[in-house]
């Protein structure tokens, strides 16, 4: 749906084809309700929009921005996101350039289909199963066309915007290209998730716009505020441990979140509004269409989860479909009719734009898996060892998220560094080495005492609530 209005309001002429037949719904509410579809489990899951996908909705599709304001989306400026441990709450030059917006994704779409069916130049065919690529010939083969359960359309340009499960290995294959260049690793972890509504009149823990994040040795558990009144609270164990499957039950769920002071205090002033939603292990993908300095195939661009897919306990997954979307428009608007040039041009703003969080998210994900591993399984640690996620190594010339997430409690430069990095606002390499913020997470990291900074459930009490 991005990549249809800026396509279209660029002047192409845009068809959309989706699987599912998707009516309007009456309302956000009546959106949330029918959210779940099992081909997009991701949707009832928590969401937010970080500030580069803010960034750029603003620069782009200012109307979608505004709808989405008087949908009930909330900013959430910096000073929102300041944890009471942090003394100097000061406004910094810059602050307003890490302002999100809290939202359901169920949100998100409705004011974008609302948009792409108001939108002339674009035509949304819902029903329609996309099957294989039609392609002349060649090298690379040069694709004309979608094959579909309702016969073939002929395009100048094929974009794949299916998601993670993606089939354009397969139907390229078909067409004799070479195979494009993939990579993965496992994100290893599960997601129970459930939405809440906040309470008229109540005294609150903190903000309606709080996110809080506690990556604890046993799982993780995110609290973040959404639209209306609404809040969305997810549970992500292991997917290997079994022990966590009881999470589906409403009052298990229940049981473990009251289990920590921190989420106990929000369950008393919010009712919930949904059932337990859970989403399987996912992995952290990316695919790119040129191998060796030559595109594998021509008149075909990915963009979003097609290109790359990452664990959604960082919520990057909309920012980077806008900034792929975004990408496209300029690539298309610069090389005109040359599709090898079009080819060349994507993958190396994927190189510039994508990669690097896929990167850094595969080292999150091994870090923590490892962590986790060990504490619930005895599983021995890698040879490599991997960082303390409490501080950096002595001496040492670059950081990790876990540390910066730590040193942020405590101090302005690090929390700044922090939500560049959970915004997509600054590379991850960049801000982890830049002399700065390293210095002042390792003075932070240095106070502190040894073990977590959350409060958490002793293993006995973890038990307790998973077997109500």
């Amino acid at each position: 749906m991005f990549a249809s209005l800026l396509l279209a309001r660029a002047g192409h002429e845009v068809v959309v084809l989706e699987q599912d037949r998707l009516a309007p719904a009456a309302d956000v509410e009546a959106a949330a309700a029918s959210a779940f579809r099992p081909m997009a489990p991701q949707i009832v899951q928590p969401h937010i929009i970080m500030a580069r996908c803010r960034a750029l909705l603003l620069e782009r599709l200012p109307d979608v921005y505004q709808g989405l304001l008087d949908a009930g989306v909330v900013e959430a400026p910096l000073a929102t996101q300041m944890p009471a441990t942090l003394a100097d709450t000061a406004t910094w030059p810059g602050d307003e350039r890490l302002t999100m917006l809290m939202t359901r994704r169920s949100t998100i779409d409705w004011v974008l289909q609302r948009a792409v069916l108001a939108e002339p130049g674009v035509t949304l065919r819902g029903g329609v199963r996309a099957t294989g690529l039609c392609a002349r010939p060649g090298t690379p083969p040069q694709v004309t066309g979608v094959r579909t359960d309702q016969g073939e359309l002929a395009t100048d340009l094929v974009v794949d915007a299916s998601g993670r499960r993606s089939p354009l290995d397969r139907w390229l294959a078909q067409i004799g290209t070479r195979p494009p260049a993939r990579w993965w690793a496992e994100c290893g972890v599960a997601y129970f998730s459930r939405h809440y509504r906040l309470r008229p009149g109540v005294a609150r823990p903190g903000p309606a716009t709080t996110r809080i994040a506690q990556f604890l040795d046993e799982f993780t558990v995110i609290l973040c505020g959404a639209d209306n009144q609404a809040m969305q609270l997810v549970v992500a164990p292991l997917a290997a441990d079994r022990r966590f499957r009881a999470l589906k039950d409403p009052a298990v769920f229940t049981a473990l979140v009251r289990s920590m002071p921190t989420f106990a205090a929000w369950l008393e002033v919010m009712d919930p509004i949904s059932p337990v939603f859970a989403m399987g292990a996912m992995r952290n993908t990316l695919r790119r269409l040129v191998v060796g300095g030559a595109p594998v195939v021509l008149g075909v661009q990915a963009i979003g989860d097609s290109v790359s897919a990452t664990n959604p306990t960082l919520g990057r997954g909309v920012s980077l479909a806008l900034a792929g979307a975004v990408d496209l428009v300029d690539t298309l608007a610069q090389h005109g009719d040359d599709p090898t040039a079009q080819a060349l041009a994507m993958d190396q703003l994927i190189a510039e734009h994508i990669a690097p969080y896929y990167e850094d998210q595969v080292t999150i994900d091994a870090e923590r898996l490892a962590m986790l591993r060990q504490a619930i399984f005895d599983v021995p640690a890698p040879d490599e060892p991997t960082p303390d996620p409490g501080r950096p190594p002595a001496g040492s010339h670059r950081v990790t998220l876990a540390q910066l997430r730590n040193a942020a409690q405590f101090d302005p430069t690090a929390l700044r560094a922090y939500w560049r990095v959970m915004g997509l606002i600054g590379r991850p390499d960049e801000v982890y080495t830049d002399p700065q913020v390293v210095a002042c997470t390792q003075q932070v990291l240095d106070q502190l005492p040894n073990g977590s900074l959350m409060t958490q459930p002793t293993r006995e009490q973890l038990l307790a609530a998973l077997t109500k």
